[in-house]
């Protein structure tokens, strides 16, 4: 046995270790109660921000890398087949201008021209109204060129159409109820063609521009325009931002072949059926 000086000198020992003890079982406590709340909040965190992205979530399935197109609408009361897509065939080949781009005979190029080495120049007459008479496997409809409101696309598309770049490409991106889309003038992918130049927008003033078959060019961005261009279809018009997409014309005659058009396209936006454009010619209007 010890001494009491021994005895009490272990008591306290212990008393101590019991202390010491008990402080790092209230410390282990406390690690444990902040890594719940820590993990607590992440997960918080993290299931907030996976509600925000299904928020923003664009409703549309607009292709990326840089593709040409237009936003999907939001809302739709079409029907939609669920019929598998059409394969699309190839357009012809075509020439690349390596030089500045002339303005092509009124009467058309006698080839093809795929791509350019740069914007065209001003092809068309101040004073002279325009229309495009488009010839499609699915019937013919008339454009007028809005070329007050927009001159610089609507030069475009005289010019693209008078070296028959359009000649043989498909309408590749139907939405019943929205839009049809086509211009595409190499299908590598379908909606990412490479025209050789864009050129900036001439938006309109607001939402009403964008009324029942009007025509407007198809973008990736602001001053993307090149070759693709979609035309609007009966109610579509109201989920368009005239912010975004410059109005350059509108569907005069055949308003019927573009309703044939526009009911030919799945739940993927894809056509269900090949409608390619024949051809395009363009006509003064008289007066």
């Amino acid at each position: 046995m010890g001494t009491s000086a021994e005895k009490h000198a272990r008591q306290k020992q212990g008393r101590t270790n019991r202390v010491s003890e008990a402080r790092r079982q209230v410390r282990r406590s406390d690690r444990r109660r902040r890594l719940v709340s820590i993990v607590g909040v992440v997960l918080a965190v993290a299931l907030l921000l996976g509600v925000a992205a299904l928020l923003v979530q664009p409703s549309g399935t607009d292709s990326a890398n840089g593709s040409t197109t237009t936003t999907t609408p939001s809302t739709t009361t079409t029907s939609v087949s669920a019929d598998p897509a059409a394969a699309l065939p190839a357009p012809p080949e075509g020439l690349t201008l390596e030089q500045a781009t002339p303005c092509p005979p009124a009467e058309g190029s006698q080839r093809r021209v795929q791509k350019f080495a740069g914007p065209p120049p001003t092809c068309i007459e101040p004073d002279q109204r325009y229309q495009a008479v488009v010839t499609t496997s699915k019937g013919t409809f008339t454009v007028a060129l809005d070329s007050q409101a927009a001159p610089v696309a609507a030069n475009n598309f005289v010019v693209l159409s008078r070296y028959r770049f359009f000649d043989g490409v498909p309408f590749h991106r139907i939405v019943p109820g929205f839009v049809i889309q086509g211009g595409d003038g190499d299908g590598e992918p379908w909606g990412n063609n490479d025209l050789g130049y864009t050129f900036g927008d001439e938006l309109p003033a607001g939402p009403e521009a964008y009324t029942d078959y009007s025509v407007a060019m198809a973008n990736a961005g602001p001053a993307t325009n090149g070759s693709q261009f979609f035309v609007v279809l009966p109610g579509g018009g109201v989920q368009l931002n005239p912010a975004n997409y410059t109005r350059f014309g509108e569907v005069t005659s055949g308003q019927d072949v573009i309703d044939r058009i526009g009911a030919l396209g799945n739940a993927n936006q894809e056509p269900t059926e090949a409608v390619v454009i024949e051809s395009v010619r363009i006509e003064p209007i008289p007066g």
